[in-house]
């Protein structure tokens, strides 16, 4: 066990990070995606490099700063990650503006869809834009001075400005320098009246800034943007006397972190360059020039002035099995478990699962976790109901969920003004699991209906999320998630769960245990394996683990969407395992774990990924698939992800992740299965129905008082 904890058997967190968005970008290169589908994979790409900027780089630019000098499990000190992730990024920057010039903008402008620039622009397209900087930019630009007696000013996290260079006209220096904000008050892309061209909003500002300088000749002008440190640093802890005012007070401070990283104009001159990264404080190796427009994310406000279905994905609507409607919902789940796929069955059960909970006179309480939810959630509003037709509604929101702190502590306040009961998460601990508990009272007893998830109660991006959710009225899972929600809003400490495992601490040892029986089995010569589908591998105990899994001689297969620590083809010690990455229409968002256990495999689902945080510091959730034909459908599920050869890269000995080699072999896309299947049973479904409709229409009916056909 000592030799598997060697740096060379793992890979840097960060790196493999990198690698995870190269995949995504990949996606935007990939022509056979339709064109507007891959300039939302470059936006992506985009969203998430800032937020691993604003965190994890940040992250190890504190532990640099306060001397922390504690190598990874690659053996990388905070300094050395910094430096090659900064290169690394770099070169990830590189390629997606080469993306963005040489294939996105090309083909857009090819489908009639062109990004203009000033200097391309028509007399009347001139006219139309400085009547619109006049009345709708000029009343709120505000152009900040920066000399001896007017300091650089703040300038906000995630913000396009514009640095100006200027000379006064009756001077000969250049020297004077300002900056100002580009507003957001008018949308960052400007659509041209009658076309379908468009300009972005900072060049329309650049292009009138004499209005803004009279008495001063404009130099030069240079566009940037800016990221911030956003951690959350948040003292949860006995000392703290209220964690909804600690993290209300931490959002604040958060906005004034340390600059983290900027992103200039190519042609920015040293002068100005130097100028401002002086004032913003910014090492110079986190600072990124590109030629093109700054923040690729202007592309998701393009895409919605474009209206072209051919050019996007095909409309997709998930089925809805018509057992779970609400005249039906919980006489459906008291005879059977149901399980829902995620977005090929829609969501809309999950959210009539408490809607119809708040209507049912018969329903005593409600209570659920909530880790991230849409800004006009159903679900929100359900709950509100509930409480105030009398039912006992308890809800855990987690104010710590990263990005959605502020989202959270809104809907806190709001649920705590309709009577609901909520609990603000645990000290020192996420609460990231997903359950819903409905107790009902039926005739002379009271059931437990349980909905558990793999994903967020989010409805909106449970159309482009894969997860995996339960339905059941098992009478033990039931009494499991009653002590959970004792755990989380009370004080109690249950002996143990009937067939729930709970982070911290449950989840890993019970995985520990699941892998040691496969082990076993395999020395003894039984069938033995491991499949699992997550998020994320990091955490470098449960590594050595499938480490010493694969040494034992038990096929790991591991579907993984993001990071990998793990190096696979090791002889002797990773050998046996084999990881795949799916990347394509729909995030993969599903946990599975499943363990062959001597030929009678045993399926789980849960809330966490193989991350030290989500086994150490989350509460979450892993509960087993215990019908039949469920487990096999779970089965099916990661068989069918396994097998596909168009959107999977397979992770190489060099870790490096590479498409799979289809010559000779029939394409198999995972995501577009599921759809296809899906889609046919929306047309069964319908099928039937009409059926049933053209019998009852034609059906004889004998005439009741004569018996005779009519």
């Amino acid at each position: 066990m000592s030799e598997l904890k060697l740096p060379k058997y793992y890979v840097n967190r960060e790196v493999s990070w990198l690698a995870f968005n190269d995949r995504v970008l990949e996606e935007a290169r990939d022509t056979q995606n339709p064109l507007l589908e891959r300039a939302k994979f470059l936006a992506i790409t985009q969203k998430n490099m800032d937020e691993w900027f604003m965190v994890r780089v940040a992250s190890l630019q504190q532990q640099f700063f306060v001397g922390h000098d504690k190598p990874d499990a690659a053996g990388l000190l905070p300094k050395e990650q910094l430096d090659i992730i900064s290169e690394a990024a770099g070169e990830q920057i590189k390629n997606q503006y080469q993306v963005l010039n040489r294939s996105i903008l090309p083909a857009l402008k090819r489908n009639g869809y062109e990004l203009k620039h000033a200097d391309d622009l028509s007399a009347e397209q001139l006219s139309f834009l400085k009547r619109f900087f006049d009345e709708e930019l000029l009343p709120v630009l505000t152009p900040m001075a920066i000399d001896s007696t007017r300091p650089f000013p703040f300038l906000a996290n995630d913000t396009l400005n514009i640095g100006v260079r200027l000379k006064k006209d009756d001077e000969k220096s250049e020297k004077h320098i300002a900056v100002l904000q580009v507003p957001t008050t008018s949308g960052r892309v400007i659509a041209l009246p009658e076309s379908n061209q468009v300009i972005l909003i900072e060049e329309v500002v650049q292009q009138f800034l004499d209005a803004l300088f009279q008495g001063y000749t404009i130099k030069e002008s240079t566009v940037f943007h800016i990221l911030r440190d956003m951690e959350l640093d948040v003292a949860d802890d006995e000392d703290t006397p209220n964690i909804l005012q600690e993290v209300q007070s931490k959002l604040q401070e958060r906005e004034r972190g340390r600059v983290i990283r900027v992103i200039v104009s190519a042609n920015t001159s040293k002068t100005l360059m130097n100028k401002l990264i002086k004032a913003l404080e910014v090492p110079d190796e986190r600072v990124y020039d590109v030629n093109g427009a700054i923040d690729l994310t202007f592309l998701d406000a393009w895409l919605k002035l474009i209206d072209a279905p051919t050019l996007e994905f095909s409309h997709f609507k998930g089925y809805e099995n018509p057992d779970l409607v609400p005249e039906k919902m919980f006489a459906s789940i008291k005879q059977r478990d149901y399980l829902l796929h995620h977005p090929y069955d829609t969501f809309k059960p999950v959210v009539q699962f408490i809607q119809t909970a708040a209507r049912d006179e018969n329903v005593l309480a409600i209570k659920m976790t909530l880790y991230r939810v849409s800004g006009n959630s159903p679900i929100i509003k359900a709950l509100a109901d509930a409480a105030q037709q009398g039912k006992q509604v308890t809800v855990l929101v987690e104010i710590k969920a990263r990005f959605d702190e502020e989202n959270n502590v809104h809907w806190a306040r709001e649920l705590e003004q309709k009577g609901v009961h909520v609990v603000y998460g645990l000290r020192g601990l996420k609460v990231h699991a997903k359950v819903a508990l409905v107790v009902r009272r039926e005739d002379d007893t009271i059931r437990r209906y349980v909905h558990l998830g793999t994903g967020n109660y989010n409805d909106v991006t449970a159309n482009f999320y894969t997860d995996l959710g339960l339905f059941t009225s098992d009478g033990e899972l039931g009494a499991d998630v009653a002590s959970i929600f004792n755990i989380l809003t009370g004080y109690s400490d249950p002996v143990y769960f009937h067939q729930l495992h709970m982070s911290p601490e449950g989840i890993r040892e019970f995985i520990y245990d699941k892998i040691h029986a496969e082990m076993a089995n395999a020395k003894a010569g039984k069938p033995a394996g491991i499949k699992m589908k997550f998020n994320s591998l990091s955490d470098e105990h449960m590594i050595r683990h499938l480490y010493e899994a694969s040494e034992a001689g038990v096929p790991v297969e591991l579907i993984v969407r993001g990071i990998v620590m793990l190096r696979v083809g090791i002889p002797k010690i990773s050998d046996k395992i084999e990881v795949h990455s799916i990347v394509g229409r729909f995030l993969e968002h599903s946990r599975i774990y499943s363990f062959e256990n001597d030929g009678d495999p045993e399926v789980y689902l849960s809330s966490a990924d193989l991350m030290t945080r989500n086994l150490d510091r989350r509460v979450e959730l892993l509960f087993p698939i215990k019908n039949l034909t469920l487990r096999q459908r779970v089965l099916s599920i990661f068989k069918t992800m396994w097998e596909d050869n168009v959107k999977t890269r397979v992770l190489q000995d060099d870790g490096v992740f590479e498409k799979i080699d289809r010559r000779g072999l029939s394409a198999s896309n995972s995501q577009e299965f599921f759809i296809a299947a899906s889609l046919a049973e929306q047309i069964e479904l319908q099928q039937r129905e009409e059926a049933l409709h053209r019998r009852r229409d034609f059906e004889p009916i004998n005439n009741p008082f004569t018996g005779e056909e009519v």
